[in-house]
C-alpha cells in the first residue's frame, strides 16, 4: 500500500518537505528572536535612569551605544560657535534648539543643545551662552544622521541653522575638531525648556519591530502549509490506491476492441 512513498516522485516530494519545513522553522524562530532582540533594547532604553545618577566624564562614555546613551556626562571647556536647529517638535508644539559648540581641553569641541524655544528660528530670540569656562552637564546622545526621526534634512538653510546634530554636518561649519557626540542639557537657563534624552536608534517598537513579529508567523505558516499539503497528497494516493484495489475506479478502455469496428467500417465495400 505504501510503496508509492519509494517511487521517484514521491522521493522528490519528500525530499522536498525535508529540507522546507526545517527552514521555514528556522526562519521563524530568526524573526521572533529579532523580535524580541528589539523588545529587550525598548525595555532598556525606556528604563528610568536613576534620579541621583551621577555624572561621568565625556570620555569615558564615548562612543555612544545603547548602554550610554541618555547617560549624564559632564564636560569643562568654553562655549564658542552657536547654531539654531529648526523645526524641532516639543510637546506637541514646533519649535527649534539652540545649539552652542563647547570646545575642550582637547581641543575638540562638543555640540551642547542648551535648550528650545517654541516658534521659527530667530536668532534674536535665543540666549546667548555664557563666557568664560563653564562645567556643563546633559545626557549624552548619539550624532544624529539624516533618517533620524524629526531631523531637517531637506538642506537649504540659511547661516547659523543646522538641520543634523552631528560632526558629519558640522565638520564644514567649524573649524575645529568634533566629538561624535552631543548633550542637551536638562537643567537649562535663560527661559529655555529642556530637550529630553531620546532613545537610542532601533530600540524603539516601531514598524520594523511588528515587521520581524508579522514574519515570525508567515514563516510558521509556511511550514504548516508544507505539511498539509504533504498529507493531503499522501491521503488522495492512498485512496486512490483502495478503489483501485477494491475495483471502484472504472476499467480502462481496450483500445484495440474499440478501432477494430472503426477499421471495418472503413474499408470499401466489395
Amino acid at each position: 500500500m505504501h510503496r508509492f512513498l519509494l517511487t521517484p516522485r514521491w522521493w522528490g516530494i519528500n525530499v522536498f518537505v525535508a529540507l522546507a519545513v526545517p527552514v521555514c522553522l528556522f526562519m521563524g524562530t530568526w524573526q521572533l528572536g529579532r523580535f524580541e532582540d528589539r523588545v529587550d533594547s525598548h525595555k532598556e532604553a525606556a528604563g528610568a535612569r536613576p534620579a541621583d545618577q551621577t555624572a561621568a566624564p565625556l570620555d569615558s562614555l564615548l562612543p555612544v551605544d545603547k548602554k550610554t546613551s541618555g547617560r549624564l556626562a559632564s564636560v569643562s571647556g568654553e562655549y564658542a560657535d552657536q547654531l539654531l536647529v529648526p523645526e524641532r517638535r516639543l510637546d506637541g508644539k514646533s519649535g527649534f534648539y539652540v545649539l552652542t559648540l563647547l570646545r575642550t581641553d582637547t581641543g575638540k569641541a562638543v555640540p551642547v543643545v542648551r535648550g528650545w524655544l517654541p516658534g521659527a528660528a530667530d536668532a534674536a530670540r535665543a540666549p546667548a551662552a555664557p563666557t568664560g569656562r563653564v562645567e556643563v552637564t546633559g545626557a549624552l546622545q548619539a550624532s544624529e544622521s539624516a533618517g533620524s526621526k524629526g531631523v531637517y534634512a531637506s538642506g537649504g538653510l540659511p547661516a547659523g541653522q543646522l538641520g543634523v546634530i552631528g560632526a558629519a554636518s558640522l565638520v564644514n561649519l567649524v573649524p575645529y575638531g568634533l566629538y561624535d557626540a552631543w548633550l542637551t542639557v536638562q537643567t537649562p537657563a535663560d527661559g529655555l525648556t529642556p530637550v529630553p534624552a531620546q532613545a537610542p536608534s532601533n530600540t524603539g517598537l516601531d514598524l520594523k519591530a511588528f515587521q520581524n513579529l508579522g514574519y515570525t508567523g508567515e514563516w510558521f505558516v509556511f511550514a504548516a502549509f508544507v505539511l498539509f499539503m504533504w498529507f493531503r497528497l499522501y491521503r488522495r494516493e492512498v485512496e486512490t490506491l483502495r478503489d483501485a484495489e477494491a475495483g471502484l475506479l472504472p476499467e480502462p478502455a481496450d483500445r484495440s476492441t474499440e478501432s477494430a469496428p472503426a477499421t471495418a467500417s472503413a474499408r470499401p465495400a466489395e
